[in-house]
């Protein structure tokens, strides 16, 4: 433990009461982690703990709730007393909380056996539920009935997966049935805290797992999930329904926030596009459209950044591009953005990994004649933006176009031609270009 972390256990301890390192802290300690903070839970109550420690630096404000923070060099270290709660009416926030001295009452509250640990020197290791059993195995538990551990936090079901997911455990049979049951409660947690959790399962090493196992959960969180679970594609290309494709690419493009929330959202309009023709076969014609607008509505709603919204629909949005002519394929490079054409290989390398193995090769040796063109692109220095190009405003201006939209359509008609390799980025050509095109006369 810290030398400060110590050092408060053992001034509560020399004052007679019981003082432990509890929770997430030991449970990383015990495998082999370096925990990123450390919280201490005791027998004194608030104002006991606060004329043990005689500290400076103590911040007060959770007194109520039974929680003093000291300020150590820089770290902050949050010291409970035990405690029961009372009824989870929001299933969030417990509506009382009553302070006890036994450790084991306030071990029973905790979510997970893994969670439940409490460390001292004197007491050594303190493990009530068989967290270091489970540990070991390699298993998340609940402490107590599943039901009512959910019930008080329906946040734990996620924090559930999320621990599933990260640390590649198996979720007990209770415990997953439970998870199942009480999915429903998920509604009456915040989008932010659902979000923050969700992208971490979906970023974790056993996510193929668990999304294939908690789909249902995945679906409370968006709707449209549900409709993708069993809905089978009735096309050659594809030997998935359409969730479990798409949890196969979920897994195997790179483990970021923006390209696991990508494979997510890339086919999530298939269901609504769905058609089948008068030969059995089905079709999704326009199915990236559809994905891209569900992606960007969704991840608004759930509070995501803009940034990593404007990422994920224009991946989206193109990943079911297939240009074959240089010219679109310099287009389409221009579309998606150099900066990131390599993430939209990734996404669509994942996605033909994902389909039938019988057309794999072929579909595979397109995309990397797609990155030799972007390589080839890049090495040019070619960024197929209007930032690229060797004039801008001002030079129209000067040539007396006076019209915002007019010098906007003249230099992304100017950037076209570029790109399609028609005229070269040369100032004196664009300049020639752009006063034979005449724009300042369109009539807007």
């Amino acid at each position: 433990m810290p030398s400060a972390v110590d050092e408060i256990i053992s001034k509560l301890e020399e004052s007679g009461y019981e003082a432990y390192a509890v929770g997430g802290c030991i449970r990383d300690s015990v495998m082999g982690k370096v925990p990123s903070d450390w919280d201490i839970c005791t027998s004194s109550l608030p104002e006991e703990t606060l004329e043990c420690l005689g500290m400076e630096n103590i911040i007060k404000n959770g007194l109520r709730h039974g929680t003093v923070t000291v300020r150590i060099d820089e770290e902050n270290y949050e010291i409970t007393t035990f405690r029961t709660d009372g009824a989870y009416l929001d299933n969030r926030h417990p509506e009382s909380v009553t302070f006890v001295r036994d450790l084991h009452e306030d071990l029973s509250r905790r979510d997970f056996t893994m969670n439940a640990l409490a460390y001292s020197k004197n007491k050594g290791l303190q493990d009530h539920f068989d967290g270091l059993k489970d540990i070991e195995n390699g298993i998340i538990r609940c402490v107590g009935s599943p039901d009512r551990r959910f019930g008080e936090d329906a946040l734990r079901i996620l924090r559930a997966l999320r621990f599933a997911s990260v640390l590649g455990f198996e979720i007990e049979k209770k415990t997953a049935k439970s998870i199942h049951k009480n999915a429903y409660l998920l509604k009456n947690i915040s989008v932010e805290r659902i979000m923050s959790e969700f992208v971490r399962i979906l970023c974790g090493k056993n996510a193929e797992k668990i999304l294939l196992e908690f789909g249902d959960v995945v679906g409370e969180i968006i709707p449209e999930v549900k409709a993708m679970i069993g809905f089978e594609q009735h096309n050659h290309h594809h030997v998935y329904d359409v969730w479990t494709h798409t949890v196969k690419v979920i897994s195997a493009v790179e483990p970021t926030k923006v390209m696991r929330l990508s494979a997510l959202f890339h086919d999530m309009g298939k269901p609504a596009a769905f058609k089948m023709d008068e030969k059995g076969v089905g079709h999704f014609k326009g199915h990236p459209d559809i994905s891209e607008k569900i992606a960007e509505r969704e991840l608004k709603r759930l509070k995501s950044d803009n940034k990593t919204i404007e990422k994920v629909c224009k991946l989206v949005k193109y990943h079911d591009v297939r240009p074959y002519v240089n010219k679109s394929v310099r287009r389409y490079i221009a579309n998606v953005g150099m900066d990131m054409f390599e993430e939209m290989l990734d996404l669509k390398r994942a996605d033909t990994m994902a389909q039938n193995p019988v057309y794999r090769e072929d579909t595979l040796k397109y995309i990397d004649f797609l990155e030799e063109m972007y390589r080839a692109e890049k090495e040019k220095n070619n960024d197929f933006t209007l930032r690229t190009l060797k004039i801008n405003g001002k030079d129209l201006k000067n040539m007396g176009y006076s019209d915002g939209r007019a010098i906007g359509y003249c230099l992304n008609d100017l950037l076209l031609q570029v790109i399609d390799g028609d005229i070269e980025n040369d100032r004196e050509i664009l300049l020639k270009y752009a006063e034979g095109m005449n724009c300042k006369k369109i009539d807007f």
